[in-house]
């Protein structure tokens, strides 16, 4: 098994008004990740994805191509405590 990993994503473009975090709800859930996603106000998309480091790779190399219409075009990714309390992946 692989060790657990926790990270904080901003993913910049497109990525607003095209079903990004529902895709991302989908994905996450799929893979068994816990955590959230939700919009900021400045138009960039924002995460906190938990779990085996492996998987959380997995999301990521998704998250560069991300989903149908959007257009991923920077995703900042960095290492972050794990949260306790965590049920399943959410849309905030």
């Amino acid at each position: 098994m692989s060790a657990e990993r926790s990270v904080h994503v901003v993913a910049s473009g497109l990525v607003q008004g095209v079903g990004f975090r529902w895709h991302t709800l989908q994905q996450a859930e799929a893979l068994g990740l816990t955590g959230w996603v939700r919009n900021l106000p400045n138009g960039d998309v924002e995460m906190f994805v938990q779990g085996g480091e492996l998987v959380v790779e997995t999301f990521l190399a998704w998250l560069r191509e991300g989903p149908g219409y959007a257009q991923v075009r920077r995703l900042r990714v960095r290492e972050a405590p794990r949260q306790g309390g965590l049920t399943g992946f959410t849309v905030r």
